[in-house]
């Protein structure tokens, strides 16, 4: 398989100044979208770590991330010693998690009680095993989300980032592979919002936006009950917003 060209590399007047913590999802999206119109065709192997660094003008951290969110999408694929390759796009499956019913209440209420499962003790471990690398990509994640939706934009991808980088902060692999596999359901938003069915109101982002803090807070104090009690309150919360969105929205 043949090395992608130089001239492959995507250019970083391509990136758009966007916030520090919207980074990660910038980088994914012009990747995937190279991906998507051939500029990478099946079995090139992207540029190193350090060219995309440079193309890109973000940090390795924000490649790695990005790379493992597509490897997590099925779309490339790391080889040890060899770099990464684009692989061939697999036939659309139905992966555990990933056909939530929007119509359906207890659909959403399912993902949201696993969810309050999980991530609980992950927030608890997160509190105690954080590095201060973790921490600050932890509250960067938070940041993100209220910049983008100050600005209008969607913050599902943000959301996702946020409760991932908790994940990460347990230094236990398997709390980020649960997330990677239920991928952005993990945020029922990202359903209702392809639906059509969730407009978020200034208020409602103000809530979501301070329970994250709570819970990025808990975790920078070192605080494990605090951490649980914080993540409790916000899937719990959640559960009670999504049964009243659903309901009103099918009067």
């Amino acid at each position: 398989m043949a090395t992608t060209p130089a001239g492959k590399t995507p250019s970083s007047r391509h990136a758009s100044p966007r916030a520090r913590g919207n980074l990660v999802a910038e980088v994914v999206v012009q990747l995937r979208d190279q991906i998507a119109s051939g500029t990478f065709a099946v079995g090139d192997k992207l540029p190193s770590e350090a060219r995309l660094t440079d193309a890109f003008s973000v940090s390795r951290t924000v490649i790695r991330e990005a790379i493992a969110t597509l490897r997590a999408d099925g779309l490339v694929e790391p080889r040890q010693g060899a770099g990464v390759f684009v692989l061939e796009p697999a036939d659309p499956e139905v992966r555990p998690f990933q056909v939530v019913d929007v119509d359906k209440i207890s659909s959403i209420i399912e993902v949201l009680e696993l969810r309050t499962a999980v991530e609980m003790e992950a927030a608890a471990l997160a509190a105690v095993r954080r590095s201060p690398a973790q921490e600050e990509e932890i509250y960067q994640a938070e940041a993100q989300i209220r910049a983008l939706a100050q600005s209008g934009e969607p913050t599902t991808e943000a959301d996702f980032r946020f409760h991932r980088a908790v994940a990460l902060a347990t230094n236990n692999p398997r709390f980020v592979e649960f997330l990677d596999v239920m991928g952005k359901t993990v945020i029922p938003r990202s359903n209702l919002e392809a639906a059509g069915r969730q407009r978020s109101s200034d208020s409602y982002i103000a809530l979501i936006s301070a329970e994250h803090r709570a819970i990025a807070d808990a975790v920078a104090q070192g605080d494990a009950e605090a951490a649980r009690d914080a993540v409790r309150h916000h899937l719990r919360g959640s559960q009670q917003r999504y049964r009243s969105l659903l309901r009103d929205s099918s009067k």
